[in-house]
Formats: structure tokens, C-alpha cells, sequence
């Protein structure tokens, strides 16, 4: 079972990912965050979040409230706890400085989310795919 932790204040994305992720044939469970300051306290185990696992996997949205998704992707990896976990920025926009500020934050990839309800499915299983199926996660 692998534990996936998605950072966005969106909730139909939310619900797309959610969705998506129910009918992959991927065996994940989803953990859901609205905000940096929520997704720092589930990653460090803090407050509420003191049972939480330890994520194989984040999808983060750039455009959140407080903290945008590169504020929080520069604190993940400045921490030597979580530098390791792959980090997903999935985003509506495809800004090019968006994309190049993510990657030289340390993003492991970049997915800019699709219109179409198909596409964004397609999308969010090609990412577990390659994270759960092609890749070698750290333990």
C-alpha cells in the first residue's frame, strides 16, 4: 500500500485526484491537505497529524493559500527527513517559470493538469504508474 499525500485548496481537483486514484489498479491510500502550513504539520507529524505515515509520494499544486507549492517544496527539501520523497507538482499552470523555478527547487517532475476530466485521470494514473510501478522509492 503506498501513501500518497496531496497538497492542493482546490476541491474538484481534489476530487479528480481522489477519483482517479480509486480507480487505478495502484493500491494507494490518499491523505489530503489544503494548505503549506497543514501539509508541513502532516509531514513532520505534528498537531492532528501525529499518526501520520511517512508519504511515498507528494503531489503538490503551486498555487495554494499562504505558502505557494514552491515556498513548501524549498522547505521539503531543506529538511533532511523529507528531502527524499518524491515531490510532483501538479499545477494549472505551465508557465515556463513556473516549471524551471520548480525544477531548480528540487521537483522531481512537473505535470501541468489537463482540462479534460479523461485526460487529468489519464495524467494522475501515468504518475502512479511510474512512481509505484517504473521507479525505485527510498524505504
Amino acid at each position: 500500500m503506498h501513501d500518497v499525500l496531496l497538497i492542493e485548496d482546490d476541491p474538484g481537483d481534489a476530487g479528480l485526484v481522489r477519483i482517479a486514484m480509486r480507480r487505478s489498479h495502484h493500491s494507494c491510500r490518499l491523505h489530503h491537505v489544503v494548505d503549506g502550513g497543514e501539509a508541513m504539520a502532516f509531514l513532520r507529524r505534528r498537531g492532528s497529524h501525529e499518526q501520520a505515515p511517512r508519504p511515498d509520494l507528494i503531489l503538490l499544486d503551486l498555487n495554494l493559500p499562504g505558502r505557494n507549492g514552491h515556498e513548501i517544496l524549498e522547505e521539503i527539501r531543506a529538511d533532511s527527513v523529507l528531502k527524499t520523497i518524491p515531490v510532483v507538482i501538479l499545477s494549472t499552470s505551465g508557465a515556463e517559470r513556473d516549471v524551471k523555478k520548480a525544477y531548480s527547487l528540487g521537483a522531481s517532475s512537473y505535470v501541468a493538469k489537463p482540462m479534460d476530466v479523461e485526460a487529468f485521470t489519464a495524467a494522475i494514473h501515468s504518475i502512479e504508474d511510474f512512481w509505484f510501478g517504473t521507479a525505485q522509492l527510498p524505504a
